[in-house]
């Protein structure tokens, strides 16, 4: 198959996680690891752009010996080892509030949420079981409506409506002087739709959603991280060959 445009190889790779370089369970792929630690040793920076936590997402980026900047909680949260601390591009606070009062408007409804929101900075996740139809019909009605309502694999995020990965990208982009022309994406849930849109080649892993995979430039025949061997293969050759 083939993974890229012809004459084209990103000089940046943008990989979501969950989904993505894990599996259904949330266990990490080995293959994938390997993978991205190969675009380093060939000098091409690899971001990882989650809706999970700076807390997790740094540890990660820190034992696979990453050099890219890394996005945070959908967009909400920016990190460079360069700079002077995280950029936050919202507080969680209202996001928080607004799960109070849906487990008191939805019976049975934990407003505390899934266990990384302890480590939060810039939104407040749902259990990923809640009642999807119930949350949205309930933030209508409710003085949070603003709030945008996301459903990934792993959660149902509330979060301020200029919080995306796409928005996320387009500042951490100017701020490292990159063009999204450079930019190879990979993802699998619906999070991941406006960094689709904004780089200038998308990949949806085995496993994708469906709208997601729709989305895509390319859908992987290969169920999530073991994507990445083949794909890493792809881009040194092309970039070999340019």
């Amino acid at each position: 198959m083939e993974w890229l445009p012809v004459d084209w190889a990103p000089d940046v790779v943008v990989v979501d996680i969950d989904g993505t370089l894990t599996d259904e369970n949330k266990r990490l792929s080995m293959v994938a690891v390997h993978a991205l630690q190969r675009l380093e040793e060939h000098g091409i920076p690899v971001v990882l752009a989650t809706g999970n936590v700076r807390a997790i997402t740094y540890g990660l980026w820190r034992f696979l010996g990453l050099t890219g900047p890394i996005i945070c909680e959908n967009g909400g949260v920016l990190w460079h080892r360069s700079w002077n601390g995280p950029v936050l591009r919202a507080s969680g606070e209202e996001a928080r509030k607004a799960a109070i009062w849906l487990a008191g408007e939805i019976d049975g409804l934990d407003s505390q949420g899934i266990e990384s929101n302890q480590w939060r900075e810039s939104e407040w996740c749902l259990f990923p079981y809640e009642d999807l139809d119930a949350v949205n019909e309930a933030m209508a009605r409710s003085a949070w409506k603003h709030l945008d309502v996301v459903r990934t694999g792993f959660a149902i995020h509330l979060m301020e409506p200029h919080i995306s990965k796409g928005h996320g990208l387009t500042e951490l982009f100017e701020r490292m002087n990159w063009s999204p022309s450079q930019a190879l994406c990979v993802g699998d849930a619906p999070n991941d739709l406006s960094m689709f849109e904004f780089a200038e080649w998308a990949i949806a892993v085995g496993g994708a959603f469906e709208e997601v995979a729709h989305a895509a430039d390319v859908i992987s025949p290969h169920m999530h991280g073991n994507t990445f061997p083949p794909l890493v293969d792809a881009i040194l050759k092309a970039r070999a060959n340019r």
